[in-house]
């Protein structure tokens, strides 16, 4: 009769740290795995009260006209698709933006022209060639003093709406 005998377990010190079971492993894991995906979806929330565009400028701006504008003519302020003119004593602004697909209208001697698609307007926004389904729009203006205007891109009046120089 053979007996197997199992060789003895080695003492073990007291400085050598237990061995983790692979169990108590995956689950301290998960639950690391758990918070970790908890915290980045905390900071990705907080990133959205803050836009992630740009500002775009205001609606309403001011202009000076130059004292040099000849009556008829218009004057495009930088950065803008408004046209202003100043007739005489009365002055009013019309939209640069073609009524068709939205592009920027170019000014001519005798209105403007889309480059896009090929409408044109008279001097006074209205269509005088397709394919734009209708007009410029006109502009609110509103006479600040002197030379000085405030412009609103955002508020369309009545075509033939001037305001007193």
């Amino acid at each position: 009769m053979t007996i197997d005998a199992k060789p003895a377990a080695a003492a073990r010190s007291r400085l050598e740290p237990e061995a983790m079971p692979r169990r108590d492993f995956l689950g301290l894991a998960a639950w690391w795995s758990a918070g970790a995906a908890l915290l980045f979806g905390f900071l990705g929330a907080m990133r959205l009260p803050k836009a992630a565009v740009l500002p775009s400028p205001s609606k309403k701006f001011k202009i000076t006209l130059p004292g040099s504008l000849v009556s008829g003519h218009p004057f495009v302020p930088a950065g803008r698709s408004v046209a202003v003119y100043k007739d005489g004593a009365q002055v009013h602004a019309i939209s640069l933006i073609c009524t068709h697909l939205g592009c920027i209208v170019k000014a001519t001697d005798d209105g403007f022209d889309c480059p896009c698609h090929g409408s044109r307007f008279a001097k006074d926004g209205a269509v005088l060639k397709g394919p734009a389904p209708k007009g410029l729009p006109w502009l609110e203006v509103k006479h600040l003093g002197g030379d000085n205007f405030l412009v609103d891109e955002g508020k369309d009046v009545a075509a033939g709406t001037t305001v007193a120089v």
